[in-house]
C-alpha cells in the first residue's frame, strides 16, 4: 500500500509538471495564395500555395499586414507588364487542406467563365516576402 501511494503521487506530479511545461500557442504555419483580375484584361492570374515565412495569424485570425502581400502581387504583374490596374486579393489560412479546397472553389469559378483565362504564376518567378524584408 505504500508503494501505491508513493507511485500515484510521482504520477500525480508528473502530470501536472507535463501540463504545465504544455505551451498552447504553437506558431501554426500560415499559407496564402493570390489572384489578380483586372476589368480591362481577360487573364486572370494566381499563384500557388505558399507558406509564409515566420508569421503568425492576429487573435482575430487575420494576416498581419495582408494588404502588402496583396500589393505585392500587383506590383510584380505591373512591373513585369503582365497586367496594369489589377485587382489582387491574397488568401490565407493556417489550415493548408481548408485552403487548397477554397483556391479550388474559386479558381473553378475563374475556369467556368468562357471569356477569362486563368494562368498561373510560377513559384520560382514570384514569392510572397514577409513585408519587413520587402524594403531591404
Amino acid at each position: 500500500m505504500k508503494y501505491v501511494k508513493i507511485l500515484f503521487a510521482i504520477t500525480v506530479v508528473f502530470a501536472v509538471c507535463s501540463a504545465f511545461s504544455m505551451k498552447k500557442d504553437h506558431p501554426k504555419s500560415v499559407y496564402a495564395f493570390g489572384v489578380a483580375a483586372s476589368f480591362t484584361d481577360t487573364i486572370v492570374y494566381f499563384t500557388d500555395i505558399q507558406m509564409l515565412d515566420s508569421v503568425k495569424l492576429s487573435k482575430e485570425g487575420f494576416l498581419p499586414h495582408r494588404d502588402q502581400y496583396s500589393y505585392q502581387l500587383r506590383n510584380y504583374l505591373e512591373y513585369g507588364q503582365l497586367q496594369q490596374n489589377s485587382t489582387c486579393m491574397i488568401y490565407f489560412s493556417d489550415n493548408l487542406k481548408k485552403l487548397e479546397k477554397e483556391a479550388a472553389k474559386i479558381l473553378g469559378k475563374y475556369r467556368k467563365s468562357k471569356n477569362l483565362v486563368v494562368q498561373k504564376i510560377e513559384p520560382d518567378k514570384f514569392r510572397f516576402k514577409k513585408p519587413e524584408d520587402e524594403n531591404q
